[in-house]
């Protein structure tokens, strides 16, 4: 079966629990998330979410309904999801957020994509998809880090 891995990776100067709170507040990824655009459903084992990818460039906007596969709080998320039937075209989206510290994380956003027709879209992948994936990060990112003490502006 067709494989193809996308992995991505930012440093995030703000707590786990934090970083976790923006990532699984589904309701406001309308207002910073610049690549899933909204989702649907609750971050929880077994849960079927409904997801609302926006490609980069104004491609045409596809909604996915995965399952839950992890939630671990302040750590990582993972569904599981596919386009039509098992084994055409399957993702396993994962966020995992790795603790350096009390306000340092590392968030890692990755994907493994597996089915007949991965060989027809790893050019879109590496491309779009990889810059929807490094453009999330960038925001969650700012998010995380406007509430974070060390990046508020002094006020005089």
């Amino acid at each position: 079966m067709p494989a193809h891995h996308l992995y991505t990776e930012i440093e995030i100067h703000a707590g786990a629990a934090r970083v976790w709170q923006v990532l699984t507040e589904f309701g406001d990824y309308p207002e910073w998330n610049p690549f899933i655009r909204r989702i649907g459903g609750v971050p929880r084992v077994g849960a079927r979410l409904e997801v609302l990818i926006q490609p980069v460039g104004g491609g045409r906007a596809r909604t996915f309904r995965p399952v839950v596969k992890v939630a671990e709080p302040g750590r990582e998320l993972i569904w599981k999801g596919r386009v039509v039937i098992p084994g055409l075209f399957d993702g396993e989206h994962r966020f995992f957020i790795q603790s350096l510290g009390e306000e340092h994380v590392v968030f890692q956003h990755s994907e493994r994509f597996s089915g007949l027709l991965v060989p027809l879209f790893r050019s879109s992948l590496d491309r779009d998809t990889r810059r929807g994936f490094e453009d999330m990060n960038l925001a969650l990112k700012s998010r995380c880090q406007a509430h974070h003490p060390a990046f508020v502006a002094p006020v005089f």
